[in-house]
């Protein structure tokens, strides 16, 4: 076992001068598809999306109409539709017609999409905190959120200078 430990830590070594040199954006992308990879493989396990996930996190709150839900999730109603349609095939939501208007379908998260929501939830923050990689993590959050926030505005026809 200590020859593998050896080897891990020479492995990660190599890692470590290899990516030295690269330009941040660089970093950023890589260390995204790391830990994007890591939550794809449990998220797969549970026969879940992350578009999946981010309609059972809006949907936590209460029902909701399928373009209402569109619209939080900042997708189609299309493309909400095939999620919702995934989800209701797992078991992770239920369709209802809504009482106050025949026309329109309510979509509410099931027990079982309340448990896959609380295990995701857990399971993001494991790998977030990155197995301990980042020294201090809810800095380092804060610096991504600005540096997403930043660029947003700079994109944005508003914030362009």
């Amino acid at each position: 076992m200590l020859g593998d430990e050896h080897e891990v830590a020479r492995s990660a070594d190599q890692v470590r001068s290899d990516v030295d040199s690269w330009p941040t954006g660089r970093l950023l992308s890589v260390a995204a598809r790391v830990v994007e990879g890591r939550f794809d493989r449990f998220l797969t396990e549970r026969d879940l999306s992350h578009a999946g996930l981010i309609a059972l996190h809006h949907l936590a709150a209460g029902p909701l109409a399928q373009r209402q839900l569109a619209h939080l999730c900042r997708v189609t109603d299309q493309t909400m539709s095939r999620t919702i349609e995934r989800l209701a095939r797992t078991g992770h939501v239920e369709r209802t017609p809504d009482d106050r208007d025949r026309r329109r379908t309510l979509v509410a998260i099931t027990p079982a999409g309340t448990g896959a929501l609380a295990e995701a939830r857990l399971e993001e923050r494991k790998s977030e905190q990155l197995l301990g990689a980042v020294e201090d993590y809810d800095h380092f959050r804060r610096q991504l959120i600005n540096l997403i926030a930043v660029a947003a505005d700079q994109d944005s026809p508003d914030g362009a200078r």
